[in-house]
């Protein structure tokens, strides 16, 4: 047996494995009615520089004006924007998601390795800051979906593409640090999507983060 027909050998067991625990991790969501969803991005706080007598003169100046954060804080989170996430499994699984960008289409890097007829990879790249007390070790391709804008949702498929690399499975990102990686989606040709997830536990939490795509 050749070495290339090793790798593909090896490449097919994967996909079998990961198609089998997107299988499972749906059927886990659905029977306890799938989790919450977030679309709060995190507010960084701005802080006034030293000296600043401006802020210092100007006390509250309205309850109007103090509202505008608080309602700017409640717009769907976007893509590039940041959610803390927490997981349910162990306790002390957070983390700080980022969905950087989307790529649609993706052009597959692997020539045994494309796309069905009719359809297409779109790339999502991810950054993950471990902020909990213990170091992330999931596998963030299992934890991700994108959904169009008629309601479908569409997992994620181990294929590799030239938006850039994927993440590692598992990926190790110790706490305090952060790591980045795409997630590759087969989608039908002719779909608008309109949404990325991302969820703790390897898509087990009950708690889920939603960006709006444009």
């Amino acid at each position: 047996m050749s070495a290339a027909t090793t790798r593909r050998t090896r490449r097919t067991a994967v996909l079998l494995a990961g198609a089998a625990l997107v299988a499972l991790t749906a059927t886990a969501c659905d029977s306890t009615g799938g989790p919450s969803v977030s679309t709060e991005a995190k507010q960084t706080a701005a802080t006034p520089a030293p000296g600043d007598s401006a802020a210092a003169a100007k006390p509250a100046e309205s309850k109007a004006a103090e509202s505008k954060p608080a309602e700017a804080a409640k717009a769907p989170a976007r893509i590039g924007d940041t959610i803390a996430l927490k997981g349910t499994l162990e306790k002390g699984n957070t983390a700080d998601v980022t969905a950087v960008k989307v790529v649609d289409p993706a052009a597959s890097i692997n020539e045994y390795l494309t796309a069905a007829d009719g359809k297409h990879y779109v790339a999502v790249q991810f950054q993950i800051k471990a902020t909990g007390a213990k170091a992330y070790s999931e596998a963030p391709w299992s934890s991700a979906k994108v959904i169009d804008d008629q309601g479908q949702a569409y997992g994620p498929t181990l294929a590799e593409t030239k938006a850039g690399p994927s993440f590692q499975t598992p990926t190790n990102i110790a706490a305090g640090e952060t790591g980045k990686g795409f997630v590759v989606f087969e989608v039908p040709d002719g779909t608008k999507l309109d949404k990325v997830q991302f969820t703790l536990d390897n898509g087990f939490a009950d708690q889920a983060g939603q960006w709006k795509i444009g």
